[in-house]
C-alpha cells in the first residue's frame, strides 16, 4: 500500500509515535507528577517517587509528558543535537518526536482482547 490507496472498509489504520524528553530536574519532575495525580484525584495527595508511575500520571492527565510543548521538528530547523531546555516548570526538556502511519495491520488492538501482542509496535509483515 502507498500514499494513494483509497480507504476501504475493514482497513486497520495505525499511528505509532515517539515523544521523547529528557529528564532536566527530577524533583520537578516528580513534583508536576504529584500535582497532576492530586488534579486527577480530585485533591488526594500521593507520593510517587518512581518514574514509572510519574510517566503514567502526566500521560493521564495531559496525554504526553510535556503537556505544553508544542510540536517539536527534527533536523533542520529543530533543536541542535545535545541542546535542551532549561528551567521548565516540569523539569523536563521536550526532545523530539515522530509518528508513523501503517495502514493494513492485521488486527486492531481492540481485537487481541486481555492478551495484547508481544510486541504491539511490530509492523506488519509486507506480503
Amino acid at each position: 500500500m502507498d500514499e494513494t490507496t483509497p480507504p476501504v472498509a475493514g482497513m486497520v489504520i495505525s499511528v505509532r509515535t515517539r515523544r521523547d524528553v529528557v529528564i532536566m530536574d527530577p524533583e520537578k519532575f516528580l513534583a508536576a507528577a504529584r500535582a497532576a495525580y492530586k488534579e486527577l484525584h480530585g485533591g488526594e495527595e500521593a507520593d510517587i517517587a518512581d518514574v514509572v508511575e510519574a510517566v503514567h500520571v502526566l500521560l493521564d492527565r495531559f496525554g504526553r509528558l510535556a503537556g505544553d510543548a508544542g510540536e517539536m521538528p527534527l533536523g533542520r530547523g529543530g533543536p541542535r543535537p545535545g541542546e535542551r531546555v532549561q528551567g521548565r516548570a516540569d523539569g523536563v526538556s521536550p526532545a523530539g518526536q515522530v509518528s508513523q502511519i501503517v495502514l493494513g495491520d492485521p488486527q486492531p488492538l481492540q481485537d487481541y482482547g486481555c492478551f495484547v501482542p508481544e510486541d504491539p509496535f511490530k509492523l506488519p509483515s509486507v506480503g
